[in-house]
């Protein structure tokens, strides 16, 4: 069967310009080729080859397709004659047929015909007499009839099962693969979206694989506002971008591909003239993503509401994107004004306004310093030595050398520039007025004895600090009270959403954390068992009680309230929070005394000692104060 790989290394290996040059006159244009497009007639070109991104485009009439397509749609090869033509060419071998891997494809075809179904009911919904809200809200938005068509809203019905009475030839579990109804335990399954207006989610061919509902009745307090499909075969939220299909070839013309934080926000911008926009599904911005918008400009810009919700949603995209930089390839920043989303900005200053902004747009290493300058006050030089100890956390996931180096220079002189700004030096001043002055070095005392140059020994050697980082972090015991504060959240889901934003900026955290904290963007009420389904869906275990064993926390125990629950939850969270970056500042400031070996680097080191024992001191007696 043919992988997703094979054939992409299949059309790796075809020149595109090459193979189109066969029957199409092709003009060369920078790093592109051009001509009058063979799918319809034009008097001048609009029709674009690109070797590098490994497919072409028409602006004219959108044909848009890689080296497979084109022998199928414009040399009318069926599909396996045209892979077999370019596999001979690029002398690789045609891999023989999987019977189990064509059955799969072939299912999947079948749920695409059951997408297609239910799109097209849907639509045929929107525009009947119960369609009568959905079509006034869209008027509210002032979506014109063109926006609505282009975009495909539909409206799903009240009523449990009214979709599978109008989907009844297709069998009720294809249904359910779909993501179109949901299967319970001891209960007949129900229509998944029921009063809502409905929203097409397409892929790169622009086939329907998932669906996204608005909630059109007021009254459903308990209802999600937004909900979306869930995985499927055809749908893996992490790796689709909404509108991908039509951005692609409109970023082709602009340069930039935009990205928001919603299908609605895309929306309103198409419908303001901006049409190269796309949106994550529900999560936050993947590496996969990420990736996908790479292969369409090297820098898109990432659209955040001014609220403290976007605010950690660039930190969280900044996370993400870090390890994967490579020359050329960034990311670039736009917060729009604080309680405006796109729709607002548009609706109150033009479409105008919005491009302004765009044009606004930050790099990725200044707003990752002002986010991280603004976290938290910085009154204190321990408060300053955060600052960087955070700032040289994030520069350490960065895997291009290169590109971390440079990371580290500029983030290092923002921070001297901040941390040390420039002062009048009286001391030359006086030397200046007064023919040399008269500053004289201090005598430097501890105990009694006179300093002679070097600092007298620390009293805990670099062995016995190290034992101490590792007594409680190293050996597990991080991992115990990261276990445990997971176990705590799972058991209190309440408490996930006040915690989220320090979670979130907090780096080198168990990936379970990660995890929990997407959620507060989803739309599904946080519930215990709720919280440990998505922690098993995503590959990851819930806490067991072996992973923090010793560790008695109130909120671990039943007979705890919540108002002591949610209290001591937060402590242990701030501890966990405060842990990386007090290591960190300790562990710099030890590397520096053994260096330099100078009486303010020795101060330094004992201050931080002093606070980290101080810090393992409160986790031991929260951590036994419950003990029996």
């Amino acid at each position: 069967m043919l992988t997703p790989q094979w054939l992409d290394q299949l059309r790796s290996r075809t020149a595109l310009s090459a193979l189109i040059g066969r029957s199409v006159r092709l003009q060369k244009a920078g790093r592109e080729h051009r001509a009058c497009c063979p799918f319809h007639n034009e008097n001048s070109p609009s029709f674009y080859v690109n070797d590098e991104k490994g497919f072409y485009h028409c602006f004219g009439c959108g044909a848009h397709g890689d080296a497979i397509r084109w022998m199928t749609d414009h040399q009318g090869l069926a599909f396996m004659d045209a892979v077999k033509e370019l596999a001979a060419e690029a002398g690789m071998d045609v891999p023989a047929p999987d019977p189990q891997m064509a059955r799969a494809a072939e299912k999947r075809d079948s749920l695409h015909d059951v997408m297609a179904a239910a799109q097209a009911w849907f639509k045929a919904s929107l525009s009947g007499a119960e369609g009568a809200a959905a079509r006034a809200y869209l008027a509210t938005r002032g979506f014109d009839a063109h926006t609505v068509q282009r975009f495909g809203f539909g409206y799903a019905p009240e009523g449990r099962q009214a979709l599978k009475e109008a989907l009844s030839r297709f069998p009720e579990p294809m249904l359910i693969e779909a993501g179109l109804r949901i299967a319970v335990e001891e209960r007949d399954p129900y229509d998944r979206f029921r009063g809502r207006l409905m929203l097409p989610i397409e892929d790169a061919r622009g086939r329907v694989i998932a669906f996204g509902g608005r909630i059109l009745t007021k009254g459903k307090t308990d209802a999600p506002k937004y909900l979306n499909s869930p995985d499927t075969p055809l749908f893996d939220k992490g790796r689709t971008l909404y509108n991908l299909h039509r951005a692609a070839p409109a970023a082709r013309q602009s340069g930039r591909i935009v990205v928001v934080e919603g299908y609605m926000d895309v929306i309103a911008l198409a419908a303001a003239g901006i049409a190269d926009a796309v949106a994550p599904l529900g999560t936050a911005l993947t590496e996969h993503q990420i990736e996908m918008l790479w292969r369409h400009v090297e820098t898109p810009t990432l659209c955040f509401d001014g609220d403290t919700a976007g605010q950690r949603a660039a930190m969280r995209a900044i996370t993400r994107a870090l390890p994967l930089l490579r020359p050329a390839h960034s990311l670039r920043i736009v917060r729009l004004p604080e309680g405006l989303d796109p729709d607002d900005l548009i609706k109150q200053r033009g479409s105008r306004a919005m491009e302004d902004i765009l044009g606004e747009a930050k790099s990725l290493v200044e707003v990752l310093w002002e986010a991280e300058r603004d976290a938290v006050p910085l009154n204190t030089p321990e408060d300053k030595a955060g600052l960087k100890a955070r700032l040289m956390a994030h520069v350490e996931t960065i895997q291009h050398p290169d590109i971390a180096g440079l990371y580290r220079r500029e983030l290092q002189d923002r921070y001297s520039e901040f941390a040390f700004p420039r002062r009048e030096n009286r001391w030359q001043q006086g030397g200046a007025q007064g023919g040399g002055g008269n500053f004289q070095p201090r005598q430097n005392q501890r105990g009694s004895g006179k300093w002679n140059g070097k600092p007298s020994p620390a009293p805990s050697s670099p062995e016995s600090i190290e034992r101490l980082n590792t007594r409680f972090a190293g050996a597990g015991t991080r991992d115990a009270l990261s276990a445990a504060i997971i176990a705590g959240l799972i058991r209190w889901p309440a408490q996930l959403a006040r915690h989220a934003e320090a979670l979130a900026r907090t780096p080198g955290l168990d990936p379970r954390f990660e995890t929990l904290v997407d959620c507060c963007g989803a739309t599904d009420a946080l519930e215990t068992e709720v919280l440990a389904t998505i922690l098993r869906d995503n590959g990851l275990v819930q806490p067991k009680a072996a992973e923090y064993a010793g560790l008695r926390f109130g909120f671990l125990i039943p007979e705890t309230s919540e108002e002591q629950a949610a209290a001591e939850l937060a402590q242990a969270i701030d501890l966990l929070v405060e842990r990386p970056v007090l290591e960190a500042a300790l562990a710099k400031a030890t590397a520096r005394f053994e260096s330099e070996l100078s009486d303010s680097a020795f101060a330094e080191q004992q201050r931080l000692l002093k606070r980290k024992l101080e810090f393992d001191s409160r986790l031991r007696q929260m951590a036994t104060r419950h003990a029996s």
